[in-house]
């Protein structure tokens, strides 16, 4: 463990060079404090090789076909020296964006990546298959763009925007305005609309329902048994996941997950000894669909499961814990370490 002393050394040098210039004092103020890691990198996992007929154009012209992968999970993974935890925390993004969710927050604060490694969890964030780092499958695009066929093209991709994102992740009631107590940084929402990509897992066969849970069982094949934290749009990621992987699910914290397919009742099965966290924050009688309906929708999921021999799931609101403010991204919000101590607490109350 590092010596308390060196730290604050350490810490006193930085403040020093940035006051002179040497390092800009957004590092000391996003990181929170020097961070000591065994190891850091990136894989991928659950790709597949299938042949393309319209691989597109290089400067040299038309490529001939061959062989691409597709359904693949980008994983960047961090492996504190300090590891006081021998199961990893594996953070999944929702809909529309990235594993930047839980990286640097949007006005430059520590992250959940980088917390839960401070606190002794080697942490594993991905790109589920069609978002960002994991890539697409461009071959319908390009097929149709050479073919002139407009029906040769994928679905079309759901861009997220500003005013929709504002409302429906619970900014405010209206663009622009935020709710009284918000805890998200209002000041960074542009910021955070630069996270935003495309739902491109539509140019996936099977979509992010299939892909992904797939994907993140190739993970768990890999690491071993995980706490696997997921949100929005992930919510039912866990929920076939459990199915695939019963044994290697430690643990579940699904955060204001998405309800648009029901758990099977084998889904619900296999929660059988999995303690499970349903999580949610502030401003549910907002009229969207992340909001009062969703709470509904997984209380019922939490019922479910704990009427089966060996349920463990809780529902939590947070403001009936006294923590208030929280919007659908509290990861991000300004007191997202509080949240993030919140769920480490209840991790080690609740262990399989």
């Amino acid at each position: 463990m590092q010596n308390p002393r060196f730290t604050k050394l350490l810490s006193a040098f930085t403040l020093a060079l940035a006051a002179i210039g040497g390092v800009p004092t957004t590092w000391a103020a996003s990181l929170g404090a020097p961070l000591n890691l065994a190891d850091e990198g990136a894989f991928f996992v659950g790709g597949r090789n299938t042949m393309s007929r319209f691989p597109g154009v290089s400067p040299a012209g038309p490529v001939p076909p061959g062989t691409v992968v597709v359904d693949q999970m980008y994983v960047h993974y961090r492996i504190p020296a300090n590891q006081t935890s021998r199961i990893p925390v594996v953070l999944v993004h929702g809909g529309g964006l990235t594993g930047a969710s839980y990286e640097t927050t949007p006005d430059g604060r520590e992250g959940w990546a980088t917390y839960f490694a401070r606190k002794g969890h080697a942490v594993y964030v991905v790109d589920t298959p069609g978002r960002g780092r994991a890539g697409f499958n461009a071959s319908a695009l390009n097929q149709a763009k050479i073919e002139s066929d407009a029906k040769a093209l994928p679905p079309p991709m759901l861009m997220v925007t500003a005013e929709l994102a504002w409302s429906l992740f619970r900014f405010g009631p209206t663009h622009g305005t935020a709710y009284p107590g918000s805890q998200y940084p209002i000041q960074a929402a542009s910021a955070f609309g630069a996270q935003g990509v495309p739902f491109a897992e539509v140019t996936l066969e099977g979509g992010a329902m299939q892909t992904a849970p797939r994907a993140l069982a190739a993970l768990l094949d890999k690491i071993g048994p995980a706490v696997v934290v997921v949100h929005s749009l992930a919510g039912p990621f866990a929920d076939a996941l459990v199915a695939l992987r019963p044994g290697l699910v430690h643990a579940v914290v699904n955060i204001e997950g998405a309800q648009a397919i029901v758990p099977t009742d084998a889904q619900i099965a296999a929660y059988k000894g999995v303690p499970v966290l349903e999580l949610f924050g502030d401003y549910l009688d907002a009229p969207v669909f992340t909001a009062r309906t969703r709470y509904e929708a997984r209380k019922l999921v939490v019922q479910r499961i704990n009427r089966n021999e060996g349920g463990r799931a809780t529902l939590v609101a947070l403001p009936e814990v006294g923590i208030k403010g929280n919007s659908h991204m509290m990861m991000q919000d300004r007191n997202n370490l509080q949240v993030a101590d919140f769920i480490l607490k209840w991790l080690g109350e609740n262990q399989k």
